[in-house]
């Protein structure tokens, strides 16, 4: 079986979202990223080269073995801000609904900017996320 492509690296968070062009987009990736590292409670990792994940989720493969990637991340992509990892737990759908402006994807919230958001809400999908995959 491949191996999985996206892995923990020593690559610095930090200087990932330094490096974001658009400063706009900058500022709302460092805001994302204490906002994610504090609701789950996890450094901001670099997994692969354009996530910022927090926390490690591990889940079984076929044979016994075991995959991992980060519990919850984000990247900034060329239209919008990718989320991985928040839309799965059970009480996603009632979160969903008072996020804000955002769409969803296969696995994934996209938003355009924080400003669209309910800082707070994000925050409580990302803890409840973190603690359904821990669990």
């Amino acid at each position: 079986m491949a191996e999985n492509k996206t892995k923990a690296t020593a690559a610095s968070a930090g200087d990932y979202v330094a490096a974001i062009a658009d400063e706009s987009r900058r500022r709302d990736c460092d805001r994302l990223m204490g906002l994610m590292a504090k609701a789950s409670k996890h450094p901001a990792v670099m997994w692969g080269p354009a996530i910022v994940g927090f926390g490690v989720h591990r889940y079984p493969l076929a044979g016994g073995k075991q995959g991992e990637i980060c519990a919850v991340g984000f990247s900034s992509r060329k239209g919008d801000i990718s989320i991985y990892g928040v839309t799965g737990h059970p009480q996603a759908s009632e979160l969903l609904a008072r996020l804000g402006k955002h769409k969803l994807g296969k696995g994934c919230l996209y938003i355009s900017r924080l400003a669209d958001i309910d800082l707070n809400v994000m925050a409580q999908l990302v803890s409840q996320a973190v603690e359904d995959k821990q669990a």
